[in-house]
C-alpha cells in the first residue's frame, strides 16, 4: 500500500533504515553553524553553533564508521552519545537526554506513525524537564519544545495526518523559538545580563527549533515519497 492510497490513520515511516533523517540534522546544524554562533552572541559566549557542530559532525563520523544506514532508532542513539560526550555546557546532556529517550520509545519498532511519534517526542521533553529546571517563560530550548508538541497534540486530536501534525509541530516550533525575543532570561549564563537579556533570541531555542522543523521536513519527505507502507 502505498503513501498516498493508505489511510491517514495508517501511514507510517519504515525506520528500519531510516538513520538518514539525522543526518539530514546533521547537515542543518553545520549549515546553521555560524547563525546560531551569531544569536548566541547577542546574550551569550557566542559559541552555541561551534559547539553544536562539533558534536553533530562527530556523530556523523559515528554513523559512517557503521558502514551502512542505521535504524531511526540506533542514529537517534548514536547522536545522543556523541552529544553526551563532545558538547560541554549544559547543551550536551539536555540535547542528549532528548535523543536518547526518543531512540529508546523507537526500539523495537519498526514503523513510526503519528502517534509513536508523539510518544518519542515527550518522552524526550520530558527528559529534558527531568535534568534541566527551565520552563516556558525562562528563555530557554524548552519555549520551543512546549509549543511544538502542543500543536502536534492538537492537530493529532483533530485526526490530522502525519504530515498535517509535522507541519503543526514545525509551525509551533517556530512560533515558540521567535518567542523567546520578547523574554527575559531566567536560566543559564544570559540571566545574569537581566532586563538587558529582552530583544534577543535564545541560541537555544534556535537550534531546538531547526532540530525539529529538520526532522519534520526529513520526516514529511519519506512519507510524500513513498518510504512509508
Amino acid at each position: 500500500m502505498t503513501a498516498i492510497a493508505a489511510k491517514a490513520e495508517d501511514i507510517s515511516v519504515d525506520m528500519r533504515h531510516a538513520g538518514w533523517v539525522v543526518k539530514d540534522l546533521i547537515d542543518t546544524i553545520n549549515t546553521n553553524r555560524q547563525y546560531l554562533s551569531e544569536i548566541d552572541g547577542a546574550i551569550g559566549d557566542g559559541d552555541h553553533g561551534i559547539n553544536m557542530s562539533k558534536g553533530f559532525s562527530q556523530c556523523g563520523e559515528r554513523i559512517a564508521a557503521r558502514g551502512e544506514t542505521p535504524s531511526l532508532a540506533l542514529a537517534f542513539d548514536d547522536l545522543a552519545m556523541t552529544l553526551m560526550e563532545g558538547i560541554g555546557g549544559s547543551m550536551g546532556p539536555l540535547y542528549g537526554s532528548f535523543f536518547l529517550s526518543i531512540a529508546e520509545t523507537l526500539e523495537g519498532h519498526q514503523k513510526l506513525d503519528k502517534t509513536l511519534f508523539l510518544t518519542a517526542l515527550s518522552a524526550g521533553i520530558d527528559a529534558v524537564q527531568t535534568i534541566g529546571e527551565a520552563k516556558v517563560g525562562d528563555k530557554t530550548l524548552m519555549d520551543t519544545l512546549a509549543p511544538a508538541r502542543s500543536d502536534y497534540q492538537q492537530a493529532l486530536d483533530q485526526d490530522r495526518s502525519f504530515q498535517q501534525c509535522l507541519e503543526a509541530l514545525a509551525a509551533g516550533a517556530q512560533r515558540g523559538m521567535l518567542s523567546t525575543r520578547d523574554l527575559q532570561a531566567r536560566i543559564g549564563r544570559a540571566s545574569r545580563l537581566g532586563e538587558r537579556s529582552i530583544g534577543a533570541l535564545d541560541a537555544g531555542a534556535c537550534s531546538c527549533y531547526l532540530i525539529l522543523d529538520s526532522i519534520a521536513r526529513s520526516l514529511t519527505f519519506a512519507l510524500e515519497t513513498g518510504a512509508s507502507k
